[in-house]
């Protein structure tokens, strides 16, 4: 095994300042393409998609649950498979408290193509209590590009979708699928991919922090167990 050198301390500070101006411009950079993502145009949708949860059927309008956005999972779940992905489950895994995002107007669900009769007994085995939605029915994957053809077959492939919500129209922001999901997970890596952002004063294009009427992001966070949904 290849381990890192060992120097004095004085030695991995010199190189750990050095190794900061880098991540800086990294993070600068990273601000920058959020903004750049925020101020993308958006899609209407006009199609009536048929979901199966939990309380029965829904509309894509109801997976925002009277939030304003919606950050839907794109999780690799099969009609004729009997457990969902490894990676998407793992990825799933890492989830946060979704309190968080929800105080933030944003709603987090995960779709499958899956029969919801599959996905019940796999989501109690893996303890999630995320919503999550069988789409088996309809052209929502296909639409949405989480099932592709391939030589012939349909493939299944992971992604996160965004959605804003005005009145009772819905639009399509944003989609990224396979590596496009590394290092995402926390409430601020989701927060950045859709439209309101983490709905900070800084943020850029400006208005859109006080876009749900309350406090600017931030201002808002509290223990999870805090929160007045």
């Amino acid at each position: 095994m290849s381990l890192p050198e060992v120097v004095s301390r004085a030695e991995w500070r010199a190189a750990r300042e050095e190794l900061l101006v880098k991540e800086k411009v990294v993070t600068r950079a990273r601000d920058a393409l959020n903004a750049e993502r925020r101020r993308l145009p958006m899609v209407r949708i006009d199609s009536e998609y048929l979901f199966e949860g939990g309380d029965g059927k829904a509309t894509l309008l109801d997976l925002f649950e009277g939030r304003q956005q919606l950050v839907v999972h794109h999780f690799m779940f099969a009609p004729e498979w009997d457990a969902g992905c490894r990676g998407c489950s793992a990825f799933l895994d890492q989830i946060g408290h979704l309190a968080h995002l929800r105080a933030r107007g944003t709603t987090f669900a995960a779709v499958s193509r899956a029969p919801y009769t599959r996905i019940l007994p796999f989501k109690a085995r893996m303890g999630w209590t995320v919503p999550w939605y069988s789409t088996c029915s309809g052209d929502f994957n296909e639409d949405f590009e989480a099932t592709v053809e391939q030589d012939g077959k349909r493939v299944e492939r992971p992604g996160l979708s965004c959605f804003l919500r005005d009145g009772d129209q819905v639009f399509h922001t944003y989609s990224t699928y396979g590596r496009g999901l590394d290092g995402l997970g926390s409430t601020t890596s989701l927060l950045d991919l859709t439209a309101l952002g983490r709905q900070e004063e800084w943020e850029e294009p400006e208005g859109r922090a006080s876009a749900l009427g309350a406090p600017a992001g931030s201002d808002r966070i509290r223990y999870h167990d805090e929160y007045d949904d």
